[in-house]
């Protein structure tokens, strides 16, 4: 419940295609614009993401996803490094979808990316706003998904320095 409908529906298909159990409530400046509501939504998930990955022992540490909408195509990789770091690459037909500016998506991901210390590549083609930023959702969630997941293979952390 972040007061952006459109926001809103992009976290329910991060916690639906990610399978994270999540809850949010935000009381932001939605008088001035969402930015901040976006931005420190995108902080706050990070921070939980990295305390939930703990000492990420055990993870498979990397994860990616291509995922069509419709026309549209996103694709995401991820390396839950330590190293935070976004790579963004999507050109949006439309400035807003409802009551969410476009340009938050970047916004959002550089949030999570910083707070959370992983390194997000994230990328998306097509002709419907709505689908590819949808699409760059649900693409994120699934390679996180996948890098979060403990692998019984895995012995310590992922790294051959020891460290993550």
């Amino acid at each position: 419940d972040t007061g952006i409908g459109f926001f809103d529906h992009m976290l329910s298909a991060v916690a639906k295609h990610g399978l994270i159990d999540l809850t949010v409530r935000v009381q932001g400046d939605l008088a001035v614009d969402g930015h901040h509501t976006v931005e420190d939504t995108g902080i706050v998930f990070g921070a939980a993401l990295a305390q939930a990955l703990g000492d990420k022992k055990g993870i498979r540490r990397v994860g990616s996803c291509f995922l069509p909408m419709d026309e549209s195509l996103a694709f995401c990789a991820l390396d839950i490094s330590g190293r935070p770091y976004l790579a963004f690459d999507a050109a949006f037909p439309a400035e807003m979808c409802g009551g969410y500016a476009s340009e938050l998506t970047e916004e959002f991901f550089r949030a999570v990316s910083v707070s959370s210390g992983i390194t997000l590549h994230l990328k998306a083609e097509g002709r419907n706003t709505h689908h590819m930023i949808e699409a760059l959702y649900k693409a994120f969630a699934r390679a996180l998904r996948d890098a979060a997941a403990l692998d019984p293979r895995v012995k310590g952390v992922p790294s051959t320095k020891g460290v993550l």
